[in-house]
């Protein structure tokens, strides 16, 4: 099952910058104080994994993935490039559901999100409470604003290097696939971020993890698990193609020259009836494999669209980026680098062009 904001959304910008930000500006401290503090309590939970490891009491199933998880970050700054520092060295257990709530709001009408901003992170597409109920509260009041709104729990997130971020006991579930994958995504922030562009940062940071994990498997001798690994992205890439599709013909929809807003909602109502007859289809063409129904199982509206899409759809660029350099990781770095120094349209235009050479026969 897609593990929709599986660590994926960046929540906190460093915390202590913010507060000081907010003292010295005068903004409101209500959002950032939940932020700050949200933070600084997993912080303080925080246990050096060759504790928990050495300890009689740890339960045998968290310290071998525990113990996957440190030869994970070694191969992470040995073999890949990443970045060789404290960060995952230790751990903190939340007993939660998930570590952050995560608020997408898009208009009605519209395909694009509204954006929060906020120092050091820039601009992004979501807002992150570490409390449901206070994501609720607030999804609620941009519902009755008359936005499509949607809450995804997060199951890790990243300070971007600012502080040695823990390994969390939500990051843990599945097997090595998800929490490896998620130590080589969020490592990857660390090499590169940029303000106001949750597509390229997420992309960036997916393809690594993608690559990375399959480097990983091969260099412990577990190469026949590559064909199940990509099998398991190529139905992630097909659910993102569906959904990007979807955006386009509701994007069309908005744009119809119709008489008033009920009618925009009756064409809305096809476009989005129309996509789960396209995923039942695209089932059939996987052999039934059901891994996608919890997500279609509610009343979809165009935020759910948006908090899947964001992070998928630039990575087949980024391949094509990977595949220009040689397939060396140094190089993959230093050429998304150039890319990221680009202005948005000049940016935007060369993702285009690399997403099409992998599309070419």
């Amino acid at each position: 099952m897609i593990k929709w904001f599986r660590k994926r959304y960046l929540l906190l910008m460093a915390a202590a910058p913010v507060a000081v930000a907010c003292l010295t500006t005068g903004c409101s401290l209500g959002y950032y104080s939940q932020a700050v503090g949200g933070h600084l309590s997993l912080m303080k939970a925080r246990q050096p994994i060759a504790d928990v490891l050495a300890s009689e009491d740890t339960d045998p199933e968290l310290k071998a993935k525990l113990q996957t998880l440190l030869d994970a970050r070694v191969f992470a700054y040995e073999r890949l490039g990443l970045p060789k520092n404290e960060s995952y060295s230790t751990y903190s257990e939340t007993g939660r559901a998930a570590v952050t709530w995560n608020v997408v709001a898009v208009p009605e009408f519209s395909m694009q999100p509204k954006t929060w901003c906020f120092p050091v992170a820039g601009c992004v597409s979501y807002r992150g409470y570490f409390d449901r109920a206070d994501a609720e509260r607030y999804a609620k009041g941009l519902s009755e604003e008359g936005y499509d709104v949607t809450i995804g729990g997060a199951s890790a997130y990243s300070t971007l290097g600012w502080f040695d971020d823990p390994v969390l006991d939500t990051m843990l579930r599945g097997d090595d696939s998800q929490y490896v994958s998620t130590l080589f995504h969020e490592l990857a922030h660390q090499v590169l971020y940029i303000q106001d562009d949750s597509s390229f940062n997420e992309a960036f940071a997916s393809f690594v993890e993608q690559e990375g994990f399959r480097i990983w498997l091969r260099e412990r001798g577990e190469a026949e698990r590559i064909d199940g690994y990509n099998t398991a992205l190529e139905r992630r890439a097909a659910f993102s193609e569906l959904l990007n599709d979807t955006r386009i013909k509701l994007i069309e929809a908005f744009q119809a020259d119709v008489a008033n807003a009920e009618a925009k909602r009756e064409l809305k109502a096809g476009v989005f009836a129309d996509l789960q007859d396209q995923y039942q289809a695209l089932k059939e063409s996987w052999g039934g494999y059901s891994g996608y129904d919890r997500w279609f199982a509610r009343d979809l509206n165009n935020a759910h669209l948006l908090g899947v899409s964001t992070y998928r759809r630039l990575i087949p660029a980024f391949e094509g980026l990977y595949r220009e350099g040689g397939s060396d990781l140094e190089q993959f770095y230093q050429d998304a680098e150039v890319l990221s120094a680009l202005d948005r349209v000049q940016r935007n235009a060369r993702l285009e062009q690399l997403a099409g050479s992998i599309a070419e026969p």
